[in-house]
């Protein structure tokens, strides 16, 4: 569509799959293209029953800590120093765990994240413990 941002995706069905496992529960049935339960001939297959659950995705820019005191000191104006240096990679997380890193773009005065980095499957899973 005319208008829209160009945004690379590249990856995201292996981060998808690593996240997700590559088979479902025991117990699932999978939808086969032929409409009956056969088992899964893939990994794409398996992910059928979970690709339309929805997911908290949050890119973050920066941390930091502060007493109740220098919160409500804040005002108009007023800078709040973050952990991260000018020009780190920004994380972005599903659920809270680190899936990627990249970088802020502005396309049709709109903000997005050009995706840098996708974080391995072996990191994703020790994230986990």
């Amino acid at each position: 569509m005319a208008g829209e941002p160009n945004i690379d995706m590249s990856g995201v069905a292996e981060a998808a799959a690593a996240v997700a496992g590559s088979a479902p529960p025991s117990g699932v049935p999978t939808p086969s293209p032929g409409g009956g339960n056969e088992a899964p001939t893939g990994p794409v297959q398996s992910l059928d029953f979970i690709l339309d659950i929805p997911l908290r995705l949050t890119v973050e820019l920066g941390r930091t800590r502060m007493s109740i005191r220098e919160i409500l000191e804040l005002g108009q104006g007023s800078v709040v120093e973050l952990s991260k240096l000018a020009g780190e990679p920004l994380e972005v997380l599903v659920n809270e765990k680190l899936v990627a890193r990249g970088e802020v773009v502005v396309v049709n005065e709109k903000f997005g994240i050009r995706l840098t980095d996708i974080i391995s499957p072996v990191e994703r899973i020790e994230q986990l413990r």
